[in-house]
């Protein structure tokens, strides 16, 4: 088994801005972050408050857990086509040395597609978060297993400064209760463990029943059928994140027609036959 791969990723995002730092001091990012619009009316948290379950579509090149997932990645073909099949939001990988991510491919994105884009990295300075500004993200990722509640606290004050949106990670009940303290409004649920890679989609099932309902919840990771998606979809969740899955299709609106299960409305017409039959059975 790998090296707790996330304390690693953390260590190098951590010399990742300290380069940077030197090249553009904290102080002149953020006042170039808080020189930009920041009424934005937080779009990102827009986006998932539609009737049906949300998709955020993923674009990533490679990830530590299965390595190379796309030789040929033409990164801004794939955000426009999300786009087209109906994303609700884009995210994107800046990571680069195992998800092989790039700033520019988060730049270029959001100035090529009209919907939300969440930079999808390992936030681990408040540098990420100004930079992420600058770079067009409508939301950051906050990590419960990297940050503790009080760097959240801060950290959810200054997107909210900004006018981003904050999705705050989560795996364990430990951790739901960490980022409702520190007063997250958008409660990410990691099904797979990131110290040793095992995946269980209803990880997200699970601790949706911990989360307020007034508040967003996204399912990460492991999600490859229509059928995840009704479970979740039955869970009450607001929108799925899928990354792998749809890298690897060919017709990625095809695949996300399908996830959908047909575009989502016959799904809920159906699910509505099967509680009548469930409510004659019990009577």
């Amino acid at each position: 088994m790998m090296k707790n791969i996330l304390s690693t990723i953390a260590e190098h995002a951590r010399v990742r801005v300290a380069e940077k730092k030197k090249i553009i001091p904290l102080i002149k990012m953020k006042e170039a972050a808080l020189s930009m619009d920041c009424r934005t009316g937080f779009p990102f948290e827009q986006a998932l408050k539609g009737d049906d379950i949300g998709f955020i579509c993923e674009c990533k090149k490679a990830s530590p857990s299965v390595g190379l997932i796309a030789p040929e990645f033409p990164y801004l073909e794939i955000a426009k086509e999300y786009e087209k099949a109906g994303a609700a939001c884009i995210s994107v990988l800046t990571e680069p040395k195992w998800f092989m991510g790039r700033d520019h491919h988060l730049k270029e994105i959001a100035d090529s597609v009209s919907i939300p884009c969440l930079r999808k990295d390992f936030t681990i300075d408040e540098y990420m978060i100004y930079e992420a500004k600058i770079l067009g993200a409508s939301a950051v990722l906050l990590i419960c297993s990297l940050l503790d509640r009080e760097i959240i606290g801060s950290y959810l004050d200054i997107c909210d400064s900004l006018g981003l949106s904050a999705v705050v990670e989560v795996h364990d009940e430990y951790e739901i209760s960490e980022s409702l303290e520190a007063g997250a409004r958008i409660i990410g649920i990691n099904n797979r463990n990131l110290r040793d890679f095992t995946v269980d989609v209803h990880n997200s099932e699970r601790l949706r029943k911990l989360v307020p309902h007034n508040l967003l919840v996204i399912a990460e990771s492991g999600i490859r059928s229509s059928a995840d998606i009704d479970l979740l979809r039955r869970a009450k969740i607001n929108s799925v994140l899928i990354g792998e899955t749809l890298m690897r299709a060919t017709d990625k609106k095809a695949m996300l027609d399908d996830l959908r299960g047909k575009g989502g409305q016959e799904v809920q017409e159906v699910q509505g036959v099967r509680e009548v039959q469930n409510e004659k059975f019990k009577n």
